[in-house]
């Protein structure tokens, strides 16, 4: 979030001026922050229309757009709950120019993609409508603009299209009926108690979304959208900002305002000096946990000195989060996790919010060690060197910002915009707050940080929860925690915090740098492949996408795949185990104050066939990130019991929860149904984690990462190869090749999987008891590529793929209104990466709907699907998917991650055989053929060809229905119906009456409601 307007008086930085030689500021602490914001095109229409432009190139031609209204679901009467967000979904649907949902098959045209590129949302205090669209043709940015205007002030609200987008709203309502929403309904009313805004929630009342009229839904629309009300961000890669202010005048300019449009009143939160204590009880909830809120009034952002405060907060949660991971990783601790942080949760009011999750029966005990530590600061604050860590991260965080200021996403500037005109945010230029900073951080004290913990008061308008699946605290035990920890901070009992001792090195003994034995030069992809001493192979390429960044993988062939059954399971917990111990050779908690003020950072990942490193780092921090691929190698993992028990325990607890979630037994089936019962893909069980051997499982990992001779790593990023090279020979030149080859296997001769897809229909109804009736299908075809089509074949899945969920999309939700969105995935992660033979797997459809209507959508999927096996999709269905794939394919040509994962796919080519030029070449021909060849004939070959055809024939559906209670399965014993087994049903499980809260900050979540 950029905070400050640039002062003019300061002198102009050079583009590429290093953070390091950034000159400070004077500061006036006093000096107002400029209201208007910086680095864009800003004004006002003579009715009322506020604009935003500004010109950004990343990415190249595209354009981030936005409609902002401020009105929201707390302007609702009684009679309108929901309403706000049923305006937001037919804005979408029809409008004086489009109609049927013709606005999303335009964009989608254009490769706008449903969803990803066009969405919009609404909450509590407002309703924005977001675009990404392509501007390399000069009518695009003219046709988007116009759908902006059109949600404006000319979206149709007739019965035909309310009763067409009834079905959607209502499935989106239904899934904000599960444990998590239960939970976040219950702790945003009593968050909000009191106030207007505890009973409007975006997405509404059922009654209102199934019964309201057009009328209503009209009202409202005319009531609050005016134009005084809103504003139009446009953030792209245009030639100018005049060109787009004027398309903005011609699209909006000509409409008439109100004459005298309603007032936005402010709806107040009022403050309580008594704590709210509650402990809710939800029998589907993840697991146990402990939430503490303390709200106050939103700080405004004038000033210089506001700033200073906000960035000495910001060091106060960043220093407070560091405690609770220390704590969390000690024997036996009070939580599993716990951090803290500010959010504003609507207009007038933030809270300062405290969540942990805890053991089962843990909550009372991880309450009194969360009140512990903020009585702690307020006794003894932080320690020097606590702050100079955390001012060591915030530094590189700003440094990483100002390096890569000019690589901004264009979605990232709008979004700050937007934040400019419905928050009154200052935006400031990256430049005028990276020398702000750089001033202002090296003299914000330990004590001034440690001041915030004052706003953690349990008498400043507090809300302690708990959550548990089941009741073992009342409200007087949370009293009591309270008493106790208030008393004790009274008496100043509480012992001042224990620093860890932290090395200065990651690396102690620097490694001889390995030699290269071969370098290799790939032009065609601008690459540098090195063989080092040790049979490490390592490709970089150089790229100048982002300033500050640099991406690396390393894979050898070989994992879980090759483990006999007895072992599978504890290896399969290896880097769980590992990764708590440390594997770097160090605690976590102790690293991660060695990494302070350092970007880098390195994962790991053993899966069926590969063992993977992944890493980020800046390039600065590039010897960083390589010595902990060297230590990572080097160390020897060795579990004590200690170690060990608090993984297990958080592992039980997990599989706890997911027994527990009606949505298991559903994914359960699927697999077993789709796969076969293998142990591979059978689901974990409490029995299976306690014959789990923590030694056996940590010397797997041990000897996954040790012999440098079977990996290839690829780097992608702002590598200058002076630097990089040197530090490549001695990090990872250096590692030492064992005395015997360790997990050395070739990919053709790898143990596959076991699965097999059923050769016949199989329809299976999974019901799972559940608090509120959930229903989900799958539905699931088995997939083969035959190896002479591979190349081809392997991009016709894809946009099969595409082509399928777009035409789901269009005939449940957009013709029939049934669903509120569809999703198709294609799994082929269960083969080998052998060079020969075919390619089996599945593809599947998967969308929620009402139970009474699972099986007749079924049938509507199945339907559209053989119809376009049998008939082809319309030359406008290959148009669109065309574009979407292309306009993908040019956003990622842009992006480090996509020029990582290419070199990556060209080394696990079939094609491979030594040179990564040839592979890449080869797909990219191979996309280019096919995008050539596609039309509605090849797609339907591609559909009979890759499909079961007819589809009909050969498919699974698994369908999770809401089982009935025992009092209403004894009464259809003596009333039998022909359509008892899809009736809707409610089932009470626990107590009745239960409240439910949400440990999930619901800012973008909650409260907000998405097309």
């Amino acid at each position: 979030m950029e905070l400050l307007a640039v002062d003019s008086a300061a002198p102009a930085l050079t583009k590429k001026q290093g953070f390091r030689w950034l000159k400070l500021v004077n500061v006036n602490l006093d000096e107002p922050l400029a209201n208007k914001p910086y680095g864009v095109e800003y004004g006002r229409l003579d009715n009322g229309l506020t604009y935003y432009v500004r010109c950004n190139s990343k990415p190249k031609m595209r354009a981030a757009l936005a409609l902002a209204v401020k009105a929201g679901s707390v302007l609702e009467e009684e009679d309108e709950r929901g309403v706000a967000h049923i305006v937001e979904h037919l804005a979408f649907s029809a409008t004086e120019k489009y109609t049927n949902h013709d606005i999303v098959k335009f964009l989608e045209s254009i490769g706008a993609e449903f969803g990803a590129c066009q969405n919009a949302m609404t909450s509590a205090d407002e309703t924005v409508y977001e675009l990404f669209v392509p501007v390399d043709k000069p009518e695009l940015l003219s046709q988007a603009l116009l759908v902006l205007a059109e949600f404006s002030t000319e979206v149709r609200v007739s019965g035909d299209d309310l009763e067409k987008e009834r079905g959607a709203v209502m499935e989106e309502y239904r899934g904000t009926r599960n444990a998590n929403g239960r939970m976040q309904d219950a702790h945003w009313n009593l968050m909000m108690e009191g106030s207007r805004y505890a009973e409007r929630l975006p997405i509404g009342l059922e009654k209102v979304i199934k019964t309201v009229s057009p009328d209503v839904v009209k009202q409202f629309y005319r009531k609050w959208y005016h134009l005084e009300n809103m504003a139009v961000i446009a953030v792209g890669d245009f030639p100018d900002t005049q060109t787009v202010v004027d398309l903005i005048r011609s699209h909006f300019g000509n409409k008439v305002p109100a004459n005298d449009p309603p007032i936005i009143p402010c709806f107040p939160v009022p403050s309580h000096e008594d704590p709210r204590f509650s402990c809710f009880v939800e029998s589907e909830a993840a697991g146990s946990a402990v939430m503490i809120s303390c709200k106050m009034p939103v700080n405004e952002l004038t000033t210089v000195k506001d700033y200073r405060d906000l960035l000495a907060e910001s060091m106060f949660f960043h220093a407070l989060n560091q405690r609770f991971f220390k704590i969390s990783r000690k024997n036996d601790p009070p939580f599993f996790s716990c951090s803290a942080a500010a959010d504003v949760l609507v207009r007038p009011v933030k809270a300062y919010i405290m969540t942990s999750s805890c053991k089962e029966k843990g909550t009372v005990e991880a309450l009194q060690s969360m009140l512990t530590e903020v009585a702690r600061v307020r006794l003894h604050g932080f320690s020097e060197r606590e702050i100079s860590v955390v001012r060591a991260l915030l530094m590189s965080e700003i440094e990483s910002a100002y390096l890569e200021r000019d690589q901004m996403q264009s979605t990232s500037l709008r979004d700050e915009y937007l934040q400019h005109f419905l928050r009154n945010e200052p935006v400031v230029g990256v430049d005028y707050e990276a020398q702000l900073q750089k001033t202002l951080l090296p003299y914000i004290t330990a004590s001034e940080v440690s001041k915030y913990a004052g706003n953690f008061q349990t008498s400043s308008s507090c809300v302690i929860k708990t959550i548990e699946p089941r009741a073992t605290g009342i409200v007087d035990d949370l009293k009591s925690a309270v008493l106790k920890i208030n008393t004790l901070e009274k008496e100043n009992i509480i012992s001042p915090w224990d620093d860890e001792h932290v090395p200065e090195e990651i690396v102690s003994v620097k490694p001889n740098p390995g030699y290269i034995v071969l370098q290799t030069e790939y032009s065609n992809i601008g690459a540098t492949e090195l063989v080092l001493s040790n049979g490490m192979r390592v490709c970089y390429k150089c790229t100048d996408l982002l300033d500050d960044q640099v991406l690396f993988t390393g894979f050898s062939y070989g994992g879980l795949s090759e483990l006999l059954e007895s072992d599978y399971f504890a290896c399969s917990m290896g880097s769980t185990i590992a990764g708590e111990i440390g594997v770097f050779g160090y605690r976590p908690s102790v690293l991660m104050d060695m990494l302070a003020g350092k970007r880098a950072e390195v994962n790991t990942k053993i899966g069926a066939y590969m063992r993977t490193f992944s890493g980020d780092c800046s390039p600065s921090d590039l010897e960083t990130a390589m010595q902990l691929v060297y230590q990572l190698f080097t160390t020897n993992v060795e579990p004590g019991a200690e170690d060990t028990k608090i993984v297990m325990q958080m592992a039980e607890e997990a599989v706890r929860a997911q027994e527990r979630d009606p949505y298991t037994a559903f994914s359960n089936k699927a697999r077993e149904l789709n796969y076969g019962n293998s142990y591979f893909f059978r689901p974990i069980t409490i029995g299976d984690l306690r014959k789990v051997d923590p030694v056996r499982a940590c010397d797997y990992f041990n000897n996954c990462f040790k012999d440098p001779s079977t990996f290839t790593v690829a780097i992608v990023g702002n590598i200058d190869p002076a630097i990089a090279c040197p530090l490549i020979l001695q990090y990872l030149g250096g590692i030492p090749q064992p005395s015997q080859p360790l997990l050395h296997f070739s990919r053709d001769n790898l143990s596959g999987l076991p699965f097999t897809f059923p050769t016949t229909i199989t329809r299976e109804v999974v019901s799972s008891p559940m608090v509120e009736e959930q229903c989900s299908v799958q539905l699931s075809f088995p997939v083969e590529l035959k190896n002479e089509n591979m190349m081809e074949d392997v991009h016709y899945i894809g946009f099969v793929s595409k082509l399928l969920e777009t035409k789901i999309v269009q005939i449940l939700r957009f013709k029939h209104g049934q669903i509120y969105s569809a999703g198709v995935s294609v799994f082929l992660g269960g083969n080998k990466p052998s060079r020969v033979g075919n390619v089996r797997g599945d593809i599947s459809v998967n969308f929620s709907c009402d139970p009474q209507i699972s099986s007749t959508l079924v049938d509507v999927a199945l339907d559209e699907i053989l119809h376009l096996q049998e008939e082809g999709p319309s030359d406008e269905d290959i148009l669109s998917i065309l574009e979407i794939e292309q306009r993908t394919y040019e956003n990622g040509l842009q992006e480090n991650y996509y020029w990582l994962d290419r070199i990556l796919r060209s080394y696990q080519s079939r094609l491979y055989s030594g040179d990564i030029g040839v592979s890449f070449e080869v797909q990219d021909e191979g996309r280019s053929r096919v995008r050539k060849a596609l039309s509605p004939l090849t797609a339907q070959n591609a559909l009979q060809r890759i499909l079961p055809f007819p589809c009909k024939q050969q498919y699974t559906v698994v369908i999770l229905m809401p089982r009935a209670s025992l009092l209403k399965r004894l009464k259809s014993v003596f009333k039998p119906s022909p359509q008892s087994y899809s009736r809707d049903v409610k089932i009470l499980v626990g107590v009745a009456g239960l409240a439910m809260f949400a440990i999930v900050i619901w800012k973008y979540s909650r409260n907000t409601s998405k097309t």
